[in-house]
């Protein structure tokens, strides 16, 4: 297998997914006269967070979902902020709300993401939405891990049996991708900054979800020969110009890509991989949000994936 094939294309997923999703969005505009919402809320001045922000504004754009942005200061009071939220879940115009993290420290991000209402919660963290997935019944899926089975599925002809192993616990993250997989019928281990000897458990894995936020801490040594590689890292590694001065350095994931891709079957990239699918997902939840609250029926895309 030439390098080249050995790299997962996010991007190009994310665009058949998109072009899967586009007329749902437009058939919701033709039977309700408007687009599906979506509204994200940004607190403070986060540059990867805004940047991110503006890239769901501009795919939300081309395919006829509408986006609206609420920019608050990063001092804003928690009040203020569920004052916000308040309104958004009353506003039967608003299908989708997104309260984009991390928050400030004065500002619990718990409370926050159990106050939007769980029919509008397109990232699916509220625990309503949290305990269905893992119960089998999901709505909403958090987009990160769905946007990684979506890719381990279209790059795997049958992934029931394998064994599957997740870096990383948190809620975004690694335990809605640990439910995913046992959904899937993988056999499925999640490792954790206290876990022991990492490398024995890595290098029996069939598929490794890499959700450390370390840059680049996995190399070939933790992987098994063959091994579908997922790597959700993104970190910005700043080096330094001639004159000592810093600059943005470049973005690279939780893996040492150009190290693992020698050993690997198949890798994504960062940047390139998982993001796109990320978004996508986002795209995917707020239609499907759209038309579960006029209580129309959805027309399930990702059947076959889930």
């Amino acid at each position: 297998m030439t390098i080249i094939n050995k790299i997962i294309d996010g991007k190009m997923y994310a665009e058949k997914l998109l072009e899967e999703i586009h007329p749902l969005s437009k058939g919701f505009l033709d039977n309700f006269n408007r687009k599906p919402c979506l509204t994200v809320i940004l607190v403070g001045d986060n540059p990867a967070s805004k940047i991110y922000v503006k890239n769901k504004i501009l795919i939300a754009k081309k395919i006829d979902i509408e986006s609206k942005e609420i920019i608050l200061n990063s001092d804003v009071t928690e009040d203020e902020l569920i004052h916000h939220i308040s309104i958004l879940n009353k506003d039967q115009n608003v299908d989708g709300i997104l309260v984009q993290l991390p928050l400030p420290k004065h500002i619990s991000e718990k409370k926050i993401i159990n106050l939007i209402s769980p029919s509008k919660d397109v990232d699916g963290f509220h625990p309503e939405n949290f305990g269905k997935l893992f119960m089998g019944d999901p709505k909403f899926i958090p987009c990160t891990p769905l946007g990684c089975l979506y890719m381990l599925k279209h790059e795997i002809d049958d992934i029931k049996g394998k064994n599957a192993v997740i870096i990383g616990r948190s809620n975004i993250v690694g335990k809605p991708m640990a439910s995913l997989l046992l959904s899937s019928d993988c056999s499925v281990t999640i490792i954790h900054s206290k876990s022991k000897n990492i490398e024995v458990h890595t290098r029996k894995a069939d598929i490794l979800i890499v959700a450390v936020g370390i840059p680049q801490m996995i190399d070939e040594k933790f992987i098994k020969p063959d091994a579908i590689v997922i790597d959700v890292g993104i970190n910005r590694l700043e080096s330094k110009n001639n004159d000592n001065s810093s600059n943005k350095g470049v973005l690279v994931g939780d893996v040492k890509f150009e190290n693992v891709l020698k050993i690997a079957k198949k890798i994504t990239p960062v940047p390139g991989g998982v993001g796109p699918m990320t978004i996508a997902c986002l795209m995917h939840n707020t239609v499907k949000a759209a038309y579960i609250n006029k209580k129309n029926d959805f027309i399930n895309v990702l059947e076959g994936i889930l």
